[in-house]
C-alpha cells in the first residue's frame, strides 16, 4: 500500500466521504486495510511518522493506532500537564518542542527534560506512577498527535513492539533528565546554552528558534543577565545571531566545541537504546511516504 506524498489520511469507514468538488482535494480509493479502514487521501504536510517512534512502529500496530490518533496544533506556552495531575490524553510531537520543568513552592522552575519528534509525553501512564511532578509546557510551536490515555495503554497492554519502544525511550528520557541535573551543576552557562541550544535545533527543520533569552533562563533556571552574557558570548564567535524573540543558529561546529560532554552523552544514550528504529520514510521531513 502506498501513501502518496502530497497527500494524507482519512481513517474511518463511517466519516462522510470527502467532497470531489472541492478545488485541490482528491480522493483515491485504495484497497480495505486490515480492519475494514478506507483510505481517502487530501492534501496535508501533516503526518504522524514525523514522530520516530510512531514511525518505528510495524505496519500492524500503526494502524491500529492511526484512526486513534488526532492532530493538534501546539501553542507557545501551552501548559500540556501539570504537576500531580493525570493526563488525559498522551502526546507524540512531531513539529513541536516541549519542555518538562520541576516547579519550586516560590514559583521558581527550571527545565529537567525536552521532548520533541524523537519522543513522547506521558511516560507516567505506563511506568504505573499515573501522575508525575513535572510540568509540561510547548517551547517551540507547531504541531503533534495526542490519543486519548486509555486507547494508548490497550496497545500497550499488547505486548508488542510499541511497549519496547516506549520502555527504551523512557530509559533515555532519564538519562537526560540525570544528565541535565549534573550538567546543571559542574558546568558552565556557557556550556548550558550551548547544549540546549544543540538539543533544541536537533528537533527543529530550522536553525532559527523562536525563543527570548528570558524564557531561556526560565528554562535553565538561571538570572536572564547570565543568559545574555553567555550568548553575547556565542555571538562574539559567530556561533549565533539574535534579535529580540529569534535566536539564529550560524555555526554548529561552534556550538561543538563549546558544549560540555553532556549533550553528546544524551545523544549516545537516545542512538543506543532506539538504535533499531526503523522509518516507513527516508526523513520525517517528507509529509507522507510509502509503507507496507
Amino acid at each position: 500500500m502506498i501513501l502518496h506524498p502530497s497527500r494524507s489520511v482519512t481513517l474511518h469507514p463511517d466519516r462522510p466521504a470527502c467532497d470531489d468538488d472541492r478545488p485541490g482535494w482528491q480522493t483515491h480509493e485504495l484497497p480495505t486495510i486490515p480492519g475494514q479502514i478506507k483510505l481517502a487521501i487530501m492534501s496535508s504536510p501533516h503526518n504522524p511518522s514525523q514522530n520516530h517512534l510512531l514511525a518505528a512502529l510495524p505496519t500492524a500496530e500503526f494502524e491500529r493506532l492511526l484512526p486513534k490518533l488526532e492532530l493538534v496544533p501546539m501553542q507557545l506556552g501551552e501548559l500540556l500537564c501539570q504537576s500531580g495531575v493525570r493526563m488525559p490524553h498522551a502526546y507524540f510531537p512531531t513539529t513541536a518542542i516541549v519542555s518538562l520543568h520541576c516547579v519550586m513552592e516560590n514559583g521558581a522552575s527550571a527545565e529537567v527534560a525536552g521532548v520533541g519528534n524523537e519522543g513522547m509525553l506521558a511516560v507516567s501512564l505506563f511506568m504505573g506512577g499515573q501522575t508525575t511532578l513535572t510540568r509540561a509546557i510547548v517551547q517551540t510551536a507547531g504541531h503533534g498527535y495526542k490519543i486519548p490515555s486509555r486507547l494508548l495503554m490497550e496497545e500497550f497492554d499488547r505486548y508488542g513492539l510499541l511497549l519496547r519502544l516506549l520502555l527504551r525511550y523512557s530509559q533515555a528520557l532519564i538519562t537526560q533528565m540525570a544528565q541535565t541535573a549534573a550538567c546543571n551543576r559542574h558546568h558552565s552557562l556557557l556550556q548550558q546554552l550551548c547544549r540546549w541550544l544543540l538539543l533544541t535545533v536537533d528537533r527543529t527543520p530550522t536553525n532559527e528558534l523562536i525563543m527570548t533569552q528570558e524564557l531561556i533562563a526560565s528554562m535553565l533556571g538561571v538570572r536572564r543577565v547570565g543568559v545574555t552574557e553567555a550568548a553575547g558570548a556565542l555571538k562574539d564567535l559567530g556561533a549565533i545571531s539574535y534579535r529580540r524573540g529569534h535566536i539564529t543558529v550560524l555555526d554548529r561546529s561552534l556550538l561543538n566545541v563549546q558544549v560540555c560532554e553532556c549533550y553528546q552523552v544524551v545523544k549516545r544514550e537516545f542512538a543506543r537504546l532506539l538504535s533499531d528504529v526503523r522509518h516507513r520514510q527516508s526523513a520525517a521531513a517528507v509529509p507522507l511516504a510509502a509503507f507496507r
